[in-house]
């Protein structure tokens, strides 16, 4: 009994001597700290370790458009959406991105007339989202859920899905910059892509289902009051030898143009282990958007 009384005002002091500290530093040159200094310094110590309470709710859209005439007349068209959301020890968000790519086409109507049109000739379409639970009040470890589909005419597949959970922390984190990865087991969809000439041959999709180790990886840098660097990695490798393994890498950088308007510059890496024989393993897309916050 009497080690405990005497181990609590230890810890205390303990806990609060950073803070003590710091109100004596203010107070060089003077004498000591006063007694509202230092209740004040506890009051902050004891607040720097709850989690916020509060919400916290950004939305942005983008929009990036190439427009093609003369001999070659197509356009491409970027879009997207990102929504997050932060309340407590929850933190989720949702990420929609589009791109069509819209080429002329010509069509014979009659012997002596030609009709041109812009035809969707590719189109991909990916949503993303994932929900972190904090797992201390500094925020650093959490686990996570995290669900991804797409549907990709530039692939060799009509869709590709897959779930993950696991756990995550958040490794590094100032002012200037942060660093999270996460890792956990998951299960993977792919559906492969048929042609219209292959249909015609009696020829169905087929459906790979696979067990996956999914990790992720984000490290992001302010560099300066208006710029900011981003690098993800995401690797989703399939247990079963054989099977198709998707690896990610997203780089851009982001200048603030106003308060609400931002220009985006990105380059992202596709890569599947396992694809047709006719199909590139590897695809990338370099874009420029503008983003707009609300």
């Amino acid at each position: 009994m009497f080690s405990r009384f005497i181990l609590v005002p230890i810890f205390s002091i303990y806990c609060a001597f950073p803070t003590l500290s710091y109100a004596q530093e203010q107070k060089a040159g003077t004498n000591s700290a006063n007694a509202s200094d230092i209740l004040f310094s506890l009051e902050k110590a004891d607040e720097s370790q709850q989690p916020a309470s509060g919400t916290l709710f950004t939305a942005s859209a983008e929009l990036g458009l190439l427009y093609l005439t003369g001999n070659t007349r197509s356009a491409d068209i970027k879009t997207g959406l990102d929504l997050r959301f932060e309340r407590g020890l929850w933190r989720s968000f949702f990420v929609f991105d589009l791109l069509v790519k819209k080429t002329e086409t010509e069509s014979e109507v009659s012997s002596d007339v030609i009709q041109k049109n812009l035809e969707t000739t590719d189109q991909k379409w990916s949503i993303t989202s994932q929900t972190n639970y904090t797992l201390d009040a500094i925020k650093q470890n959490y686990i996570y859920g995290s669900v991804f589909y797409e549907e990709n005419r530039f692939s060799g597949f009509d869709s590709q899905a897959s779930i993950s959970t696991g756990w995550g922390r958040r490794w590094f984190e100032n002012k200037e910059a942060s660093f999270d990865a996460d890792i956990g087991p998951g299960f993977k969809r792919d559906i492969t892509q048929v042609t219209p000439e292959e249909i015609e041959t009696g020829m169905k999709s087929k459906t790979q289902d696979t067990l996956i180790l999914q990790a992720q990886a984000l490290y992001i840098r302010k560099i300066n009051e208006h710029i900011e660097f981003k690098q993800l990695f995401v690797v989703k490798h399939a247990i079963e030898q054989g099977q198709n393994s998707i690896y990610k890498a997203e780089t851009s950088i982001t200048s603030k143009l106003i308060d609400s308007l931002q220009l985006k510059l990105s380059f992202i890496i596709d890569y599947n282990s396992k694809v047709d024989d006719d199909k590139e393993n590897l695809n990338t897309e370099t874009s420029a958007v503008l983003i707009y916050s609300f």
